[in-house]
């Protein structure tokens, strides 16, 4: 039987072992629903709202329901969110895959749970290298022990939270492999431990310890001071240009609405701290909400109407492309809404308008290869958008896994001027449908237009380079990223005459761009003699610059020569990791 060594994964396991865990679509009975609250809109099946007059047994019994269905459901189509009304409750809400739990407050302290909102890694023996998929959101919380728990891997936010104690970001020695704040205090200390990686933007801590081989802090007050490679803080003092992200809410009159927080420069620390918050509110009559069962056509037709969109949890086939045209238009997905593009359609297609925000989905490549995923502007958009930008918020792709998917480009930004606040977008590795023939992907991200910003990005296993960086003026504030782990031989994965792929490629006739905060790992396991001949391809002018890069060879498996062009590493099997601390 084959051995599967996963060393970013964190074990050893069988690949029947990691099968049984990672395709565990649990066929639990499904969590029976609570009466909603009066005046709850009509939210379809999967969203759970919970008031303070309901008991705390029963609010629990939900709870721990869900958890149950959702807990090892790693690649299974059942999605959930969890919303708790404005008050005080007695819960412990333990955020299995595909869950949202978040706070229907203007602020997080207008929710307050007393017990816990956590995500561990006990389904795989403390290794929290796969807990993707789930936020919190919009919540303050009072831990029973004085300490909770966020064990995260990738695309598992933890967002406008306020926790009156310490967090723990890992779990029993086991390896995590997040992770993002955003807009967030935590009164005590975070204690990240084995956490490889982490962006912290616009938060407070009352302090910070661990660090393994890239920790960012944008924006953020508390934050240790910029000491990169030893230990590897990135520390900048302040976010240029955010949007953060828009939220589900219930005002004082018990109207239900959508908070969308307005353009901010030039900020540091929490958005909501000391009052109200800067934005619009949006009526829910102004939200399509979409449902389980509703058509790409449904959606156009609202769309056209003049509607924003709000996404129930789900998975949502689509035969036709998602269009988004007018200005400002508001999209957001609850309990990782997913979107399916069937027989080789793009999902999601916008115009080159102001102010659209897309936020909260999965987009889930399907068996007929598209040749993009999403596209943010046609690709001759020429417009500018500096006053109101489009801007993405936990957005993120998959190709396979679930299972068979195809698709050449995942998200191209033709547009300029746009945001991206925290995205993972991945080719499997592991789950169904994988292999270097089945999953195919050549490019991750595409960027075209100017002056487009990245919080958070996390990009892996493509085939090709992974981000492309055509457009002047970009800016990324931490990038995490592995190599394709199965190129079978060196000569299925070259870049004409160079050995490999980059990890973050800009385009020679740039002239400005800038980055901090930069990991690249290999862990060639098909075939540990492939090599790469560099993570990061970038013009040598004077107006690109890049800041704290790493590179590592997960347990000595495979070679990375360089980190940027011809400068720094290599990361070998006798030299895992190598640093660099400016170029190119």
């Amino acid at each position: 039987m084959k051995t599967l060594r996963t060393p970013s994964r964190g074990v050893s396991l069988t690949l029947a072992a990691l099968l049984a865990w990672s395709l565990s679509a649990v066929t639990l009975t499904a969590p029976q629903a609570l009466a909603a609250p009066p005046d709850t809109p009509d939210f379809g099946p999967n969203v759970t709202v919970f008031d303070p007059s309901m008991s705390s047994d029963s609010i629990q019994n939900r709870l721990d329901e869900i958890f149950q269905q959702q807990q090892t459901n790693q690649f299974g189509s059942e999605r959930q969110a969890v919303l708790f009304k404005p008050g005080t409750y007695d819960a412990d809400a333990n955020v299995g895959f595909y869950t949202q739990v978040a706070g229907l407050g203007l602020s997080p302290d207008d929710v307050t749970i007393n017990g816990a909102v956590h995500t561990d890694a006990d389904w795989f023996d403390f290794n929290a290298t796969q807990n993707f998929w789930r936020g919190a959101e919009n919540l303050s919380v009072n831990p029973a022990s004085g300490t909770d728990l966020w064990a995260s891997a990738q695309a598992a936010p933890y967002r406008r939270m306020h926790l009156r104690g310490n967090l723990l970001l890992h779990e029993g020695g086991g390896w995590a492999s997040g992770g993002l704040f955003a807009d967030t205090k935590i009164d005590g200390r975070v204690e990240s431990g084995s956490q490889q990686q982490w962006m912290t933007r616009n938060s407070e801590v009352g302090s910070w310890d661990g660090a393994v081989w890239n920790m960012t802090f944008l924006g953020s007050v508390n934050a240790p001071a910029n000491t990169f490679p030893d230990p590897p803080y990135t520390t900048v003092a302040q976010t240029p240009v955010i949007r953060e992200k828009p939220f589900l809410y219930v005002d004082s009159d018990n109207a239900w609405k959508v908070f969308v927080p307005a353009l901010q420069t030039n900020t540091a620390g929490v958005s909501w701290e000391g009052g109200n918050p800067a934005g619009d509110s949006l009526p829910i009559d102004q939200f399509f909400i979409v449902k389980p069962g509703a058509t790409a056509s449904d959606i156009n037709g609202a769309l056209a109407q003049g509607k924003n969109l709000l996404f129930t949890p789900g998975v949502y086939h689509l035969d036709q492309t998602i269009n988004i045209d007018r200005p400002d238009t508001v999209v957001l997905g609850l309990g990782l809404a997913t979107l399916v593009p069937d027989n080789g359609v793009t999902a999601v297609s916008t115009a080159d308008v102001d102010g659209i925000k897309i936020a909260g989905l999965l987009i889930d490549a399907g068996t007929t290869n598209s040749q993009t995923l999403m596209q943010i502007g046609p690709s001759d958009s020429t417009a500018r958008h500096t006053a109101n930008p489009t801007s993405l918020h936990d957005v993120y792709f998959r190709i396979g896994g679930a299972g068979v998917g195809k698709a050449t480009q995942s998200l191209v930004i033709n547009s300029s001027d746009v945001i991206g606040d925290h995205m993972w977008l991945w080719r499997a590795d592991h789950g169904n449908g994988i292999g270097w023939n089945d999953n195919t992907a050549a490019n991750g991200l595409v960027v075209n237009g100017d002056d487009v910003t990245m919080y958070g990005l996390f990009v892996e296993h493509y085939q090709e380079h992974q981000v492309i960086w055509n457009g002047n003026g970009g800016r990324t504030y931490f990038f995490q990223n592995e190599m394709p782990y199965d190129p079978p031989n060196q000569e299925a994965w070259m870049n004409g005459e160079t050995l490999g792929y980059d990890a973050y490629y800009v385009n020679p006739e740039v002239t400005d761009h800038e980055a901090w905060g930069l990991g690249s790992y290999c862990f060639f396991d098909d075939n540990p003699s492939v090599v790469a001949e560099h993570a990061i391809e970038a013009p040598a002018a004077p107006g690109v610059r890049f800041h704290d890069m790493v590179t590592v060879s997960l347990g000595g498996t495979g070679t990375i020569n360089h980190i940027i062009n011809d400068s720094g590493g290599p990361s070998t099997p006798e030299n895992n990791m190598a640093t660099l601390v400016s170029g190119p």
